[in-house]
């Protein structure tokens, strides 16, 4: 979501509170990350490796978000997963992952990506449901992955790495759940139904984006 620019103090943390906190300022919480162990299958919880630090994402590491920003469930068997949702941070990654550890703000995402290297931090099993959409229904039925930076400066954000780490996830993430790979399935936050936020903005390359994801 586009903001005026940030006082000079705090500029993270002053966008955040506007952007995305929707309660409490963030915390200094420290990220426990674990090493990465790939799960196989379809998104099914009951046969999961549901250890303390597995992922669903073959070379994704893992940081718990607070429980209360997100939903436990045992998806697909409970909600069929249909969507996966692009959001922007507005915020650099260290103050969003510290966001989504904070009991108050009450929302998260599944997963992170840095910009600079396409780095994929997960943060809420892809079983469970994350506060993510903005829409209880979307949420039920959605994978959200928010990436590091600021819609108004694509150029320094939106990079190659960034999109590239992002389609080959949204092209695993489509394999494990059969979410289709076109615009109707894979949205922005913006074309969420009721959705109140703009990300990840009109600079957002959705064409070079697709046909990353096709091709992985």
């Amino acid at each position: 979501m586009n903001h005026p620019n940030p006082p000079t103090k705090h500029p993270d943390r002053s966008r955040l509170r506007r952007a995305l906190l929707l309660g409490a300022g963030a915390t200094a919480l420290s990220a426990i990350v674990y090493t990465a162990v790939s799960i196989t299958g379809h998104g099914d919880s009951r046969h999961s490796n549901t250890a303390v630090g597995a992922v669903d994402q073959a070379g994704a590491a893992w940081s718990a978000a607070s429980g209360a920003n997100y939903r436990a469930a045992d998806r697909p068997h409970d909600y069929a997963i249909d969507r996966i949702v692009v959001h922007v941070t507005e915020s650099t990654q260290p103050i969003a992952e510290q966001v989504f550890q904070d009991p108050g703000h009450r929302a998260s995402a599944h997963y992170l990506i840095r910009a600079d290297d396409g780095h994929i931090t997960q943060m809420v099993r892809e079983h469970d449901v994350a506060f993510q959409a903005g829409n209880r229904e979307w949420n039920n039925s959605s994978i959200g992955i928010e990436h590091e930076g600021f819609v108004n400066q694509p150029d320094r954000w939106f990079t190659e790495a960034a999109y590239k780490a992002s389609a080959e996830l949204v092209a695993g993430i489509a394999e494990r759940h059969d979410v289709p790979l076109d615009r109707e399935h894979i949205v922005g936050h913006n074309e969420v139904p009721d959705a109140t936020h703009t990300d990840p903005g009109p600079r957002w390359d959705w064409d070079r984006y697709m046909a990353l994801v096709r091709s992985v």
